[in-house]
């Protein structure tokens, strides 16, 4: 007696570098298909930060709305972790009303722990833990910073030099396994680049598996990484003429973040941030903004490149809609 066979669910990832014209298309999808948006942008969850994350504005939100977006304040942390459960919920839920999630965003990792799961970390070693407390005790957790960096620098920047369970944890994770987090978190990933390009990076005890979906892979880019350039550098003179720097200072001004923090570390803030802070006057601020937005453009290319059975669209094409649609025709995704 044979048993029915399991058809998985289907939804449609979309992903691209910024300034590729994600937004648009997605909501174009919207209006052919009965899609609902999740926004997979590890910027878009600070409240208050709307210029120089391209937030979506009123206007577009009432005629798309997006999911996950405006979740915390800035000074509070996010992870890919909880991403992940955020992101099941609402792609079940979407599920349940007859509609296909449309998950559309830059953050890579986001979109590799819906596809790969998360690896479990190593359990605590009580002798391990007990010589790192002991270390800071007598030296400061500034000094476990500065073992952790000799180790595992990687983590170390993600790190505040101040923030004892996540440095503990970090150097006993090196100490007990000989790898690094990063390194324990690539060891069940396949196609990894080493070119994480998501600040919010969150070690994972249990470890969760991937999503039981199955999931169509479109990638958005222009043709011309010259076109991309120009698009970055048009931006991000659009959010200054916006008020990007009345938005940083806002947050400079708050007295609750630092340079160091997720937030701030996200591609133009850091530049606004050291402009408000005289480190920077107003013409290395704005190179340094458009620079740092094309390495993270490169970034996500890298990740794009290595990715398996992605589907490739040039945004330039003015037929870019009518080939998506396509595409997610033929994978029955409906």
């Amino acid at each position: 007696m044979s048993s029915a066979t399991t058809v998985l669910p289907g939804a449609i990832c979309l992903v691209g570098p910024t300034a590729s014209g994600k937004t648009d298309l997605a909501v174009a999808l919207t209006e052919k298909l009965p899609c609902e948006i999740i926004s997979v942008d590890s910027a878009l969850v600070y409240r208050g930060m709307d210029i120089g994350t391209a937030k979506p504005d009123a206007a577009l939100l009432q005629r798309a709305p997006h999911r996950l977006i405006n979740l915390i304040d800035p000074w509070e942390s996010y992870s890919a972790a909880r991403f992940y459960q955020d992101a099941l919920r609402e792609m079940q839920d979407i599920q349940r009303s007859g509609k296909i999630p449309l998950l559309v965003g830059g953050t890579m990792l986001y979109f590799r722990v819906l596809r790969d799961g998360i690896a479990a970390m190593p359990e605590a070693d009580a002798v391990v833990r007990a010589e790192i407390l002991d270390l800071a005790q007598r030296f400061g957790w500034p000094h476990i910073h500065k073992l952790l960096q000799e180790v595992d620098p990687d983590s170390a920047a993600r790190i505040h030099p101040t923030d004892p369970q996540r440095l503990q944890r970090a150097l006993e994770v090196y100490r007990v396994t000989g790898r690094t987090l990063s390194e324990c978190w690539a060891a069940q990933s396949i196609g990894k680049t080493g070119n994480d390009v998501n600040p919010h990076y969150t070690e994972n005890e249990e470890g969760l598996p991937p999503v039981p979906w199955r999931l169509l892979f479109l990638g958005l880019a222009p043709s011309s990484r010259a076109l991309l350039h120009q698009r970055i550098e048009k931006r991000f003179d659009l959010m200054l003429e916006q008020g990007l720097i009345a938005e940083v200072q806002a947050l400079y001004e708050s007295g609750r973040l630092n340079p160091s923090m997720p937030s701030i570390r996200c591609v133009g803030y850091r530049q606004v941030w050291d402009y408000l802070a005289g480190v920077l006057d107003y013409a290395q601020m704005r190179e340094r903004g458009i620079i740092a937005t094309r390495q993270l453009a490169k970034r996500q290319l890298t990740w794009m490149r290595s990715w398996p059975d992605l589907h490739w669209l040039d945004s330039m094409d003015e037929n870019v809609l009518d080939q998506a649609l396509k595409l997610i025709n033929g994978a029955a995704i409906y």
